[in-house]
């Protein structure tokens, strides 16, 4: 053995193994590194293949020592995740956001008007069947108590045209005593408009209707000691036309009403004929009205009329046909969803045909507003003004100043909260011989939705009627009941 030399003598076989070796660790490696590749390699195919938001894209782009960047891409997940980015783009295009729950779970899903309806062919039919059981308490020249079964429809018939829209709403109640005694109150109502669209400036309206109500027993017009007063049936025909001539809106309509009375009944079974009340009654009205802004538009109206009787002398020797001209002015306010309407004061007369029946006139507030103070809450506000004819000898008629509200509330998601009120006042000539009525009428109503398609109902008003040559009357309903919609 030499000198210097190791005892170990390396073999033919173990230079071989080294290469074996080092592509063995080669190997190792590649498997260790190769997922950190592909995972990089598929966030950025991703990152260029999917549309961030504008945010999202900067925050991605930033440096990779930016904090920004280092959180955005420190979890793939989240920015891939479309609700993510449509979460960031709501928040970003909406200012008055709603906050979350105190416990974060999400509110239960308001179904109040979502019954979606019946599709019939191209129109959408949206039905409400109501049945409830009423108490109502009489107090006046004569105490009645009655209970009854009140049965209600209502419906809603609304096209799905990509141009013009035909619109048919209809109600219809039906009465029956089970127990006490009193006059039942039907009501029927129907009225269809059809707008034609006929340019972007220029709009048509075609409208038709139908109306049945019972006469009360503290009308003026009532018959005394009657058990069933009269039935007034009305028929609408109208037509009318709007256009838009940059600043000023200009408008133009015509209606014709027919009014047709049956006969009262009376405890004997015998009747008395209406029939010198029915009358034809035609009106045209005009309106300008000038852009102040698209929220602001103050007007002009003018109106002329002709009220012709089928019989030219009624039972009494008068001739009740007569004439009506109307002048206004007022503003159409529309403030988006939190209000919306108009208001307009004038004045209008009456002139008879009979030179003994004295002229009838007065000024006038007509009024229709929606009001929207706070989320949840609707308010709705009415005011006109009319003639009501007289059936007393030498008695020409009276100004009618009605005044309606109603305001719904939204407690819960699934409880409305409803509350009513109305004042009409009744102004005869300082000549007359009857005396200014006035009827108040205030109601409350509760209506809890089981489900979208039924609704338990509750509902209580009263009524007082106040003249000075007659004794005071009031009437106290409460009911309960189920609606079913669809």
């Amino acid at each position: 053995m030499r000198q210097g030399t190791p005892d170990f003598q390396p073999t033919r076989g173990h230079y071989a193994s080294r290469p074996a070796t080092r592509l063995a660790w080669l190997l190792a490696g590649c498997v260790l590194f190769l997922p950190g590749l592909a995972a990089a390699q598929s966030l950025t195919d991703t990152a260029d293949q999917q549309a961030y938001p504008p945010l999202v894209g900067d925050l991605a782009a930033q440096p990779a020592d930016s904090g920004a960047a280092k959180t955005t891409l420190a979890s793939p997940d989240t920015v891939d995740d479309p609700q993510f980015d449509a979460a960031i783009q709501e928040d970003f295009s909406r200012l008055n956001l709603r906050e979350g729950t105190v416990d974060g779970l999400r509110s239960r899903y308001n179904s109040t008007s979502d019954a979606p309806g019946v599709r019939v062919g191209t129109f959408i039919l949206k039905p409400t069947l109501g049945q409830s059981y009423n108490h109502e308490i009489n107090k006046g020249s004569g105490d009645e108590d009655r209970g009854y079964l009140e049965t209600g429809l209502k419906g809603t018939l609304t096209s799905d045209w990509s141009r013009h829209q035909l619109t048919v709403t209809g109600e219809g109640i039906w009465q029956k005593n089970v127990s006490g005694s009193g006059e039942t109150e039907p009501l029927a109502d129907i009225d269809a408009e059809l707008r034609l669209d006929f340019s972007e400036d220029t709009i048509g309206r075609l409208r038709a209707g139908y109306h049945f109500e019972r006469e009360d027993s503290t009308d003026p017009n009532a018959i005394e000691a009657a058990t069933t007063q009269s039935g007034i049936n009305q028929y609408t025909l109208g037509a009318g036309i709007e256009h838009d001539f940059g600043l000023l809106r200009g408008s133009a309509r015509v209606d014709f009403d027919r009014y047709d009375y049956s006969p009262a009944e009376f405890d004997s079974g015998t009747t008395l004929s209406m029939s010198d009340r029915n009358r034809n009654a035609g009106t045209v009205t005009g309106r300008i009205g000038y852009e102040i802004s698209p929220a602001i538009i103050p007007f002009l109206e003018a109106a002329a009329g002709k009220s012709v009787y089928d019989e030219e002398y009624d039972r009494f020797g008068y001739r009740r046909s007569y004439d009506t001209y109307a002048g206004r002015a007022g503003v159409q306010v529309d403030l988006g969803e939190k209000l919306s309407g108009e208001i307009a004061l004038g004045y209008e007369t009456y002139r008879f045909d009979d030179p003994r029946l004295k002229d009838v006139d007065g000024f006038t507030i007509d009024s229709l507003m929606n009001w929207s103070p706070m989320r949840g809450t609707n308010i709705y506000y009415g005011l006109s003004t009319g003639i009501e004819p007289s059936t007393t000898p030498g008695e020409s008629g009276a100004l009618v100043y009605a005044l309606n509200s109603q305001a719904t509330r939204e407690l819960r998601s699934n409880l409305v909260a409803r509350l009513s009120n109305s004042l009409t006042f009744r102004k005869y000539p300082p000549e007359s011989f009857s005396s200014d009525q006035t009827v108040w009428n205030t109601g409350a109503g509760l209506t809890w939705d089981l489900n979208r398609y039924l609704a338990l109902t509750g509902d209580v008003s009263y009524e007082k009627t106040n003249q000075d040559d007659a004794p005071s009357s009031s009437v106290t309903k409460i009911g309960v009941g189920l609606t079913l919609r669809r």
